[in-house]
């Protein structure tokens, strides 16, 4: 066989080993009368080894299979979704014990991800047969015994923040301190959990060695996450957490908020936004690591610029005046304000009693109660009907005319607007029920229903200016009459008794109800709307005065 005109063997280009040119006329380079010569099998099968990524063959070949075998099989695993072509472009036998080589690789990691590179190496002739004299360079520049190698994904840097409504730095990616507890480096994990809980109280009240605990049995002896710390919490605590056994410190990037004041269910959604951005413009690397992890270098790969900040709807002024009322409720209480001329959401604050049950502002569902009056009255103003002949089937399809029931997507965010009972809708079904609790709606849904009464229409809302949600679901017009009636119930409204602590505010509107237990309160003042809700309320009016505490806080300067 020509061993020149192989598959494994093909030149390419005019190629030549740096050096030996002159010897390889001297010498034999290749094999005689069309023979392949031992030197050129051993070389050919080595790199047939490494194109399938059978590290354990392709060891065998070399002079040193242990240590072989460990390099490659971390060199695949590594740069795990890459498929790799070896092709020897020379072989030149120097004499009859050794011989030296070239090859040219072409490592592929996706679309437009193409890494090749030239080795070369040495074979020589060993009592047991021909074998690749071992070194980890022979399969990939800078590689040493010690080394790793890893396909990383890479990003922009620095990346985009997160800006907010009026243009204010909203959210930077920052250094944390995580402070975990590993169970196995601890011999008494309850005095370990109180411990740290008593070192963080300081700055996480809320944190406790009970609820540390409760973590920690959950993990199945894995390490948990008990808090993140900012690096100017971290250096006050770092002494007295340290001491701690069983704790273990690590430093990770994260976005978070420019200001610690600042604290929304909406900016977790925010960072499933940011984060999308950097999938949109993340590049790729192939790193070179040492055995501590240290990086070493970039051996090839591209990163592209960073994408733009990203423009929140958030109002960051507004989301600490809605943070100053739910904090004055005693129970789990929830303030979710849009802008119904645009559907920008504004605010979203939860108070401690509600963030324990998770981002109920957005998903939690609660019965409809004295707010199915506003359905009620869609229902009666499209069928002509007085409200008291209204259903409470007809109610409840009436309520999609107000974005109730609407499945909205919104990037990132994960939410529910309600589940009612709408035979023939793709809204979610409950079970059917003679009562308004077969209704149940979200803060969420509620300030949506605000923001149609205030507009003429449902709105859809929106975290990222400029990238309104979609739906799928059939969104019925809002007829005038309708509009009219539900207008006229939010300014009879706010005489009522329940909204008296609201009339102190100008150009303000409100519709206040109860929901079994709970308290729900609608509000309009301008181009603002805002929907509150409040678990197991104290008296008729809890939801006006949690209002009031709100726009109290945004009519005060801040310091």
């Amino acid at each position: 066989m020509d061993v020149w005109g192989s598959r494994r063997f093909r030149v390419r280009g005019a190629m030549a080993i740096a050096g030996v040119a002159t010897l390889a006329i001297a010498l034999c380079s290749c094999g005689v009368g069309g023979k392949t010569s031992e030197s050129e099998t051993v070389v050919q099968r080595f790199t047939e080894y490494l194109d399938d990524q059978d590290y354990g063959k392709a060891a065998d070949l070399t002079s040193y299979p242990a240590a072989a075998s460990a390099t490659l099989k971390q060199m695949f695993e590594g740069l795990q979704s890459g498929t790799v072509d070896y092709e020897a472009s020379q072989v030149i036998d120097l004499d009859k014990q050794s011989a030296i080589f070239s090859m040219e690789v072409d490592w592929n990691f996706g679309e437009k991800k193409d890494w090749t590179y030239t080795l070369q190496g040495t074979v020589r002739k060993l009592a047991i047969g021909w074998r690749i004299s071992w070194e980890p360079a022979v399969v990939m520049p800078q590689l040493t015994d010690n080394r790793t190698v890893k396909l990383v994904r890479t990003t922009a840097k620095p990346p985009p923040k997160v800006v907010d409504l009026p243009g204010e730095t909203l959210m930077t990616e920052q250094t944390l301190n995580v402070i975990k507890i590993d169970p196995s480096r601890t011999g008494d994990l309850v005095a370990t959990t109180n411990a740290l809980a008593d070192a963080i109280e300081p700055v996480a009240p809320l944190i406790t060695g009970p609820s540390l605990m409760q973590q920690v049995a959950a993990s199945q002896g894995k390490p948990i996450v008990a808090v993140n710390l900012r690096d100017g919490d971290f250096e006050i605590l770092e002494p007295r957490m340290a001491k701690v056994p069983g704790v273990v410190m690590e430093k990770q990037p994260k976005l978070i908020s420019a200001d610690r004041r600042t604290r929304s269910p909406m900016l977790d959604a925010l960072r499933e936004v940011w984060q999308d951005s950097l999938e949109a413009t993340a590049g790729w690397g192939v790193q070179i690591f040492e055995a501590d992890g240290r990086f070493v270098s970039q051996v090839a790969g591209y990163q592209g610029p960073a994408g733009p900040d990203i423009a929140a709807t958030m109002d960051q002024r507004l989301q600490r005046a809605a943070e100053d009322a739910v904090v004055s409720a005693g129970t789990a209480a929830t303030v979710v304000a849009i802008q119904p001329s645009t559907g920008a959401v504004v605010a979203v604050a939860q108070n401690s009693y509600a963030t324990e049950k998770g981002p109920i502002a957005f998903t939690g569902l609660f019965p409809a109660g004295g707010t199915m009056d506003l359905f009620r009255a869609v229902a009666a103003a499209t069928k002509n009907k007085p409200p008291q002949d209204v259903t409470v089937q007809e109610a409840a399809e009436a309520a999609t005319a107000l974005g109730v029931g609407v499945d909205f997507k919104v990037a990132g965010l994960d939410e529910v607007t309600g589940r009612i009972s709408t035979p023939g809708r793709s809204t979610e079904q409950v079970r059917q029920g003679a009562g308004a609790d077969a209704v149940q709606v979200s803060p969420f849904g509620m300030a949506i229903a605000a923001a149609a009464i205030s507009r003429g229409s449902v709105v859809a809302p929106m975290i990222e200016a400029g990238k309104p949600g979609t739906t799928d679901t059939p969104v019925p017009a809002l007829p005038q009459p309708a509009v009219d009636r539900l207008r006229a119930m939010m300014n009879e409204g706010i005489g009522k008794p329940e909204t008296a602590a609201l009339r102190g505010f100008r150009d303000i509107t409100a519709f206040a109800a109860r929901g079994g237990a709970d308290g729900w309160l609608l509000a309009t003042m301008g181009d603002l709307v805002f929907a509150v809700h409040i678990a197991d309320v104290d008296s008729g009016d809890a939801t006006s005065r949690l209002a009031a505490v709100l726009l109290k806080s945004l009519a005060t300067p801040e310091p």
